[in-house]
């Protein structure tokens, strides 16, 4: 029996809330994602990655300063749907989250990406390796030997994740920030309590049996969340092309 394709994966959801002490001292007055890179916003540019992949959709989940983010995208940018889930007071990774996936369909697997982080991953081979393990959550994975910076991953022969291995030393594979989830994963969670997703939301849905899986991805990668690392993203970022009118 021939497996069905996997529809198209058409909708991200952006992590872009956070506060970016870390990166404070290279951008002052912005809201982390928003930082230029060769004077574009690392958010634009990012946005723009995943849409030359397919996706024509993005919730924006903002926070601090998020009217930098909404008055530069607004409701439409490049020809994709914007949405965006405020936190009004800080949630976490993991709270943010539920309120941006309050109006995705239930039904459909969609990217789930940090908004300080570029990871060229395929994301076809994301979506059907995703579907090959039924998984609940699919992670992009890296390999990496800065000491205790990233999060580990205990990986069966198959590709299933049995741990998540937190400020573990390298070299061995780590969580690239770019997942493949799909919204039953969410559904007993309540939507807007505080959590973090890393540290109380994954080790929770490991416990209850949800499935992870994991693929090593080759492509380039950058977390700017440091400024050294954000010094040397131009380096690492695809070429952005302007456009005449990125606003609908």
């Amino acid at each position: 029996m021939i497996a069905t394709p996997s529809p198209p994966v058409r909708s991200a959801v952006v992590l872009a809330g956070g506060l970016g002490t870390r990166l404070r001292s290279a951008v002052p007055d912005l809201p982390k994602p928003m930082a230029p890179v060769a004077g574009v916003p690392f958010l634009a540019r990012l946005m723009a990655h995943w849409m030359g992949q397919g996706i024509d959709h993005f919730v924006l989940s903002v926070g601090y300063r998020h009217e930098a983010i909404s008055g530069y995208f607004g409701r439409s940018w490049r020809g994709a749907r914007i949405d965006y889930a405020v936190e009004n007071t800080p949630l976490g990774t993991g709270g943010a989250l539920t309120l941006a996936v309050a109006g995705l369909d239930p039904q459909q697997r969609f990217l789930l990406l940090n908004g300080d982080t570029y990871f060229d991953v395929d994301l076809t081979a994301l979506s059907q390796f995703a579907q090959a393990h039924d998984a609940d959550w699919c992670f992009s994975l890296f390999r990496f030997q800065e000491e205790g910076r990233y999060m580990g991953m205990d990986l069966k022969s198959d590709g299933r994740i049995r741990a998540l291995v937190a400020g573990t030393n390298g070299p061995r594979l780590a969580n690239g920030g770019v997942y493949l989830v799909h919204p039953r994963a969410l559904a007993a969670v309540e939507q807007g309590r505080a959590a973090s997703l890393e540290n109380d939301l994954f080790p929770a849905f490991l416990g209850h049996g949800q499935v992870f899986s994991g693929l090593e991805c080759p492509g380039r990668f950058i977390d700017i969340g440091v400024p050294a690392d954000y010094q040397r993203a131009a380096e690492v970022l695809p070429p952005f092309t302007p456009e005449g009118n990125d606003h609908d």
